[in-house]
């Protein structure tokens, strides 16, 4: 038994490490999204999934213009078809309400680490054609492009992993090269992504994490919502626990406030647009020609927990496909059959 004992605990203890490491990781951030700078919001996109869901065939191609050809045939890297992963770190300008990470740029910069299936001799030799310089740094080449008045800077970290960025300070970059060098750790990633990340839904194929600031220029709909400054997380999953469709992408939009009063203005607001919609559309005699696109306004609902407000839908496959698809067949095919039931009308909780 005193030989036996510590053999079992010792191996117990392992098991319970390796648990332990499975289920942090499974609630972290994905990894290319961990090696990002500090940013002031966070774009993430799973296309390896969006690809499964459309049975596997390329995503739609895109226009193909003599730049991106000539990028394609020197290469062999198509977005469309060889991206699997992408994140993406946008830098606000310091000038903004509210301030940014963007130093004193004028405009928004932006960060961002790929994952997909790279040639990397091919592409290395086409960035170093096309770069004004290459800093070596830490046994990684970054080459700095000029493009539109500024500086591309481009690290090909691994086989399958490519990092970017276009913020005037070549020290985001270079803390990206060191974050790829170092083991991955589910606690790592930056400051905001690490508050907020527990918002995104388990399993998401897609998310963003953005402040917001209405006062800030190009806030867009945003301002017509928000009165005041809010963290805003918006997911897509398979495997929200807030509606019981299978079959369906699960979206959550959430508005992190200051106040509660704040979020059920944000409330109020999104239930008064509903109304007028549902009004509009009764009055017109229109119900829609598409079932799925139906079901899937339908189903929007909002709610307000605290300083939270949240507004959700349930996105039947067939609608998303059709997306994918992008031709947007059958999206004007009257009496179609939705592929999941409506839920009752939008309501506030």
């Amino acid at each position: 038994m005193r030989r036996t004992f510590p053999v079992v605990l010792g191996v117990l203890i392992v098991v319970a490490a390796i648990t332990a490491a499975v289920q942090l990781r499974k609630l972290a951030p994905p990894e290319p999204a961990r090696l990002l700078p500090g940013a002031d919001a966070f774009f993430y996109v799973d296309l390896a999934w969006a690809r499964r869901l459309n049975g596997g065939k390329e995503l739609p191609a895109v226009s193909h213009d003599p730049e991106y050809e000539q990028f394609i045939q020197a290469t062999g890297f198509q977005f469309e078809r060889d991206l699997d992963e992408a994140a993406f770190a946008v830098h606000y300008p310091a000038s903004w309400p509210g301030g940014g990470t963007g130093g004193s740029a004028n405009e928004p910069r932006f960060s961002e680490v790929l994952v997909g299936k790279f040639q990397s001799e091919r592409l290395t030799g086409y960035l170093r054609q096309i770069s004004n310089s290459v800093e070596r740094y830490h046994a990684i080449d970054i080459f700095a492009i000029p493009l539109q008045g500024r500086t591309l800077r481009v690290a090909v970290l691994a086989a399958d992993l490519v990092a970017a960025s276009n913020h005037e300070d070549a020290a985001v970059i270079e803390g990206i090269v060191d974050r790829s060098k170092r083991l991955a750790s589910p606690f790592g990633g930056p400051a905001l992504l690490r508050q907020f990340y527990k918002r995104v839904q388990l399993g998401s194929l897609a998310w963003a994490i953005a402040r917001i600031n209405p006062a800030a220029p190009g806030t867009g709909w945003s301002s017509a919502v928000l009165a005041s400054p809010a963290t805003v997380v918006i997911s897509g999953s398979f495997l929200s626990p807030l509606h019981l469709h299978a079959g369906s992408l699960h979206v959550l939009v959430e508005a992190i406030t200051q106040t509660p009063d704040e979020a059920q203005a944000i409330i109020d607001k999104v239930t008064v647009f509903l109304a007028l919609a549902h009004t509009a559309e009764t009055s017109a005699g229109i119900h829609g020609t598409d079932a799925d696109v139906k079901a899937f306004f339908d189903s929007l609902k909002v709610k307000q927990d605290g300083d939270r407000a949240t507004v959700s839908a349930t996105m039947p496959l067939a609608f998303l496909r059709k997306m994918l698809s992008g031709s947007g067949a059958g999206l004007g095919e009257p009496g179609a059959a939705p592929s999941e039931p409506t839920q009752e009308p939008a309501r506030t909780q």
